[in-house]
């Protein structure tokens, strides 16, 4: 159903299309061009350059007219958004590994202040498994059980911060549990796991909580479109943590045959 006039979504739009799909087309031909010169030298992963592009390429999606005019028009629609923003999109992006090809190409001395400000505590809390499970999940209990949906439904500013922070908020949780870019006193991987299966059963309760109470409220959607939106979140959010999940195991099974480079990097002053 038309939930009315959304001068939100209208007065963002122009600044989303920047922000997210013309920003990350120039960053995707950044990384193709960086990633393409790494190939040719046979030391990148042609399965990292692909996943990063898929992930952009799902931002864009979500951006694009077809979708966006749905997430307009339902509730569903904006839920298959929010799923490529904040969950899928950011998954690939982060398994394409972009800051482990970004100090492999800048010079050795600006990769050791970058390592070195992510050491720093700010940042250090920021890049925090439980900071960023809050950040992402948290930021979904508020947005959808409080009047903060129906004002990014008229507010142009919040509608556009919202879909940044589902971006950023979903990239920084994907990359604290299973990143495979380097930083300093990174968390334990039983600290990322424990971290991770509770993510998943907060972001699936808020799912019930929707579905069962008819949440967000005030936007005029009937029950069923609320109840319909509440299983995309349920259904496609399990997908997505079971894909995380997937690539944290992953990477735990490999630590082994990276720990040795990881060691060596060290040496040289990039940890």
């Amino acid at each position: 159903m038309d939930h009315g006039v959304h001068n939100g979504s209208m007065g963002g739009s122009a600044a989303l299309v920047v922000l997210l799909v013309v920003l990350p087309s120039v960053l995707l031909i950044i990384y193709l061009v960086v990633a393409g010169r790494e190939l040719r030298r046979s030391t990148w992963s042609g399965w990292r350059t692909a996943s990063f592009a898929v992930g952009t390429l799902l931002i864009i999606a979500a951006i694009s007219p077809p979708l966006s005019d749905w997430a307009h028009r339902d509730l569903s629609g904006h839920m298959v958004q929010h799923l490529l923003l904040g969950m899928f999109g950011p998954l690939a992006l982060v398994l394409g590994a972009p800051g482990t090809l970004l100090l492999r190409n800048i010079p050795v001395t600006i990769a050791r202040r970058i390592v070195a400000f992510l050491a720093t505590r700010p940042i250090r809390f920021l890049i925090h498994p439980i900071t960023a499970a809050l950040l992402d999940i948290g930021g979904m209990y508020v947005l959808y059980l409080t009047p903060l949906y129906v004002l990014s439904m008229t507010d142009p500013l919040v509608y556009v911060l919202l879909h940044l922070h589902f971006v950023i908020s979903g990239y920084l949780f994907t990359w604290s549990i299973a990143g495979p870019d380097p930083a300093p006193h990174r968390a334990g991987m039983p600290m990322r796991l424990t971290v991770v299966f509770l993510a998943t059963a907060a972001h699936a309760n808020l799912g019930k909580l929707m579905y069962g109470y008819g949440y967000p409220r005030g936007t005029m959607a009937d029950l069923s479109e609320l109840q319909a939106a509440a299983q995309w979140m349920y259904y496609g959010g399990d997908l997505a943590e079971l894909l995380l999940i997937i690539a944290f195991f992953a990477m735990w099974f490999r630590r082994r045959n990276i720990l040795p480079v990881a060691f060596a990097d060290r040496r040289q002053g990039l940890y």
